[in-house]
């Protein structure tokens, strides 16, 4: 039978938490661009040593924004200010639920007066779509969504490339590609360079302490720029980034990417859930991990547990800012990465080469995630104290390391226990096998985990909450 909204979905399943747990969508997939170009260690080296080249044109969900509302119409979907967000300027947009709990984020560009567009996962491109579309706002709604995981041969064309020229090295290649200085561009705003005789929109922001870029155009000039910024960086280092690779940056940068969308109760969501899709990602998606309530809610983070705290502004009328208003001043759980020990990390591979025996829940490198949305639990003194979110291995720090929230007594340094894998043999997810729960101790570490990141990046969303 199939379903025409989510919230038709939600009323034949009764839990959402057993639909999302038990989803056959499989694995989150970076589609498109290679697994790897060389190999995802060196990959992940040259980000902190030369430069890269990250290919963004496939996995995110583009949304163009056009009309005399439209910044007032983003205005009331975020938590954050735009009240001096000019053209030219970018900034992350984060909107939540009516409750003060976070839906998504993502980035959002002013490229020219009354035009913005969105780039980011879909559920904040499914929130602003339906605002623009049943709000009453004056704007147009162009959706550009993300290329699928399986094209099957298709052709796969989007509105723009998207490209980003990263690393120690990076000023370098777009000095080269530029034909002259790096461009007079401040932190996060945009300007533009040549690339190959063509005049390229560019956002400064950087890596490693370097200045880099993220640039785009008209898809159909993507593979002619991007053969002039691999000509251009090739004296420098550069290597282009796989799929496999790509998403392990945010273990050393620190900004967990994933959080449940907080859709799935609520009155005042119902409108929403009703105009949703059933075949939306909030209706396929996948939650996986050791939590495991049977309360939805239970998994909705407020913008506070994920390091925003210091984007919210009570200067402007937004959705969930009355709720939010009373969770300003309250204790809240608060974002860091765990620094995974590596000897029972390496029981678990180990478990997998033990024949007559039920291993541990499989390790994939170097990104662990095998749902949509991951929550593992972290335990001390026999009590959950927090979630483990998003996990991987940084070759750059030779480790194991996740990004999560833990309670507001949890110091920096503390040993605790991450549950690892599903209760009961694991779910009925493609991307669980029978396996056996374990723990693995970890160490409580800063975020960003990286000492370079911590000390040299630019501020932003990566250092505002340390």
């Amino acid at each position: 039978m199939s379903y025409q909204s989510v919230e038709d979905l939600l009323k034949t399943v009764g839990n959402p938490v057993d639909m999302l747990r038990n989803s056959q969508i499989g694995a989150y997939i970076y589609p498109v661009v290679p697994a790897e170009f060389t190999n995802w260690r060196d990959e992940q080296r040259a980000w902190r040593e030369t430069c890269v080249l990250f290919d963004q044109s496939h996995h995110m969900v583009d949304i163009y924004i056009e009309g005399p509302d439209a910044l007032k119409m983003i205005s009331k979907l975020a938590i954050n200010s735009f009240a001096n967000f000019g053209v030219n300027k970018a900034k992350q947009f984060i909107p939540c639920n009516y409750d003060g709990y976070v839906i998504g984020d993502g980035i959002l560009f002013h490229l020219e007066q009354n035009k913005l567009v969105f780039v980011g996962r879909a559920p904040s491109a499914n929130w602003i779509q339906f605002h623009g579309e049943t709000g009453g706002y004056n704007v147009k709604i162009l959706k550009d969504d993300r290329s699928p995981g399986r094209p099957g041969g298709k052709p796969v064309v989007r509105v723009s490339y998207r490209y980003q020229i990263q690393g120690p090295n990076a000023e370098k290649v777009i000095e080269k590609l530029n034909g002259g200085p790096f461009p007079p561009i401040k932190f996060f705003n945009m300007g533009e360079i040549k690339i190959a005789g063509r005049t390229v929109r560019a956002l400064r922001h950087g890596m490693a302490g370097a200045p880099g870029l993220e640039i785009w155009g008209p898809y159909a000039e993507g593979d002619e720029v991007r053969n002039a910024i691999l000509e251009a960086g090739q004296e420098f280092g550069i290597r282009q980034v796989g799929c496999r690779a790509y998403a392990t940056n945010t273990l050393e940068s620190g900004w967990i990417p994933s959080p449940l969308p907080a859709v799935y109760t609520g009155e005042k969501m119902k409108s929403f859930r009703e105009w949703l899709p059933a075949t939306a990602y909030e209706g396929s998606g996948g939650l996986g991990g050791s939590f495991a309530s049977k309360n939805i809610e239970d998994y909705y983070m407020s913008p506070y547990a994920l390091g925003y705290g210091p984007f919210v502004k009570f200067d402007h009328d937004f959705i969930g800012r009355e709720a939010l208003e009373k969770m300003a001043n309250q204790p809240h759980r608060r974002k860091v990465t765990f620094a995974w020990n590596s000897d029972d990390v390496a029981k678990i591979f180990r478990s997998m080469l033990e024949p007559g025996s039920v291993p541990y829940k499989y390790i994939d490198l170097p990104l662990a995630n095998y749902a949509s949305a991951s929550y593992d639990k972290i335990m001390s003194g026999g009590k959950m104290v927090g979630f483990s979110m998003f996990s991987g291995v940084s070759y750059n720090e030779r480790s194991m390391l996740s990004l999560g929230v833990v309670d507001p007594d949890i110091k920096v340094g503390t040993e605790v226990s991450l549950v690892w894998g599903e209760e009961n043999g694991g779910t009925k997810k493609t991307t669980v096998e029978n396996h056996k729960q374990t723990e693995i101790r970890a160490i409580v570490s800063p975020v960003p985990y990286s000492k370079v990141v911590r000390e040299q990046y630019e501020g932003g969303w990566r250092t505002a909450q340390k």
